[in-house]
């Protein structure tokens, strides 16, 4: 599972951008927002995702906000 953080976000929309580890950047699929059951994202949050290829784009699906025990 890759890491990212968060680049931008829209609530409204579900949908938003991030970077990972190597400074790529990709889409967020909002189905996965909805799918993980997650409210809100915030720039700068640390996420752990599957990284998908669909039509050319790269995109982050199973979103998980990294959390620090």
């Amino acid at each position: 599972m890759a890491q990212g953080t968060i680049r931008d976000f829209d609530d409204a929309e579900r949908t938003g951008t991030l970077l990972t580890d190597d400074r790529t950047e990709v889409h967020i699929d909002p189905t996965s927002v909805e799918g993980a059951g997650i409210r809100y994202l915030r720039i700068g949050q640390r996420v752990k995702f599957d990284l998908v290829e669909e039509g050319g784009r790269k995109l982050a699906r199973t979103l998980r906000i990294v959390t620090f025990d």
